[in-house]
């Protein structure tokens, strides 16, 4: 883990000690086992080379810039990468401005004046499904070709495939999470989904229920089914809690217009209002439904309780970013192992 850590916007702003450096690039939407296997590859070459460690990324997300009516859901935001990308070991991530000027940059213009002007670059470590450059034009046969030509080393990892034979993805990860199948999700991200989102005010009808929540507001575009969850409360100051999540409208009780997410933290008594604060989502409980009076919902929300308390109890982390995302412990990661 890195104590200090530069994250920027601009290129042109990194210090002169970075450059030469190993670059992992990617947009990396969920840091998912994938990617994963990218950024290990990237920290093993610096390690191997004596160089500093670098991630290349692009914000707003290519996609939402060209297609603003159909934004992409992220399943990671910029800081929650930048989070990881910290934890794992890497000196700096840039977050590359993408414009329209970016997105009509030709492949060759882009290799030599980011890659080679800007960050010098010792070598590079991208997906074998890895395009830039107007309609990215550009893949990682024509990188690794002017790699060769120009003097830079590059390092092409083929896609990552579960035991199905299927590969790992992000459009993957989206469609298991709209079935509400956050296991599976998490199988392949390689840690529980995880949102990140601010604290808001709600109707304190919890409270009037003995289920006082925090209320979350997520972006519309949001791939989560509605429904009951068990999750883990993590608050801005990075202590964690056991939790039983609805994600949806509240039909039951006060309808809302759009989705929300609402956390019952077990055993915790605070005001969490306007605080950042992330939940990671551990099984599906069952689906939202509107009851037949307030008795037969506080009941079942009982039942949801005990059902979250039980899953929670017994779960165990699925990784050493797993652990780091959802525990309290936060150790620091054994290099030779990060992402096991």
């Amino acid at each position: 883990m890195k104590i200090s850590f530069l994250r920027l916007a601009d290129p042109a702003f990194l210090p002169e000690k970075f450059r030469d450096a190993v670059v992992a690039i990617g947009n990396f939407d969920g840091v998912h086992r994938g990617h994963q296997t990218v950024l290990q590859c990237a920290l093993d070459e610096a390690k191997k080379r004596g160089k500093p460690a670098i991630v290349l990324t692009f914000e707003p997300h290519p996609r939402t810039f060209l297609k603003p009516e159909s934004p992409v859901d992220r399943l990671t935001g910029a800081a929650e990468k930048a989070e990881i990308f910290r934890w794992a070991g890497f000196d700096a991530v840039i977050e590359q401005v993408f414009t329209n000027e970016l997105a009509s940059c030709k492949m060759n213009v882009f290799i030599k004046k980011i890659l080679l002007g800007t960050l010098a670059v010792n070598s590079v470590v991208t997906g074998e499904n890895f395009h830039f450059g107007y309609q990215r034009q550009g893949n990682s046969a024509f990188l690794q070709q002017a790699g060769q030509k120009l003097g830079f080393g590059v390092h092409v990892v083929d896609r990552l495939r579960d035991a199905s034979g299927t590969v790992i993805s992000s459009s993957r990860i989206r469609a298991l999470l709209r079935k509400g199948l956050v296991k599976e999700a998490a199988g392949l991200l390689g840690y529980r989904y995880t949102v990140t989102a601010q604290v808001i005010r709600g109707s304190a009808l919890g409270c009037t229920l003995g289920f006082p929540t925090a209320n979350m507001s997520l972006p519309p575009q949001t791939s989560l089914r509605l429904g009951i969850y068990a999750v883990r409360f993590r608050s801005s100051i990075g202590k964690v809690y056991n939790g039983v999540a609805n994600f949806g409208f509240r039909p039951t009780i006060n309808k809302t217009p759009e989705p929300l997410l609402e956390t019952y933290i077990f055993d915790m008594y605070q005001n969490l209002y306007d605080e950042k604060c992330s939940v990671s989502f551990f099984s599906f409980i069952r689906r939202e439904k509107k009851f037949d009076g307030l008795d037969l919902l506080m009941a079942r929300m009982y039942k949801d309780e005990a059902e979250a308390r039980m899953t929670l109890a017994f779960a165990r982390p699925l990784s050493l970013l797993d652990d780091y995302l959802t525990s309290d412990s936060r150790h620091d990661p054994d290099e030779a192992d990060l992402f096991v």
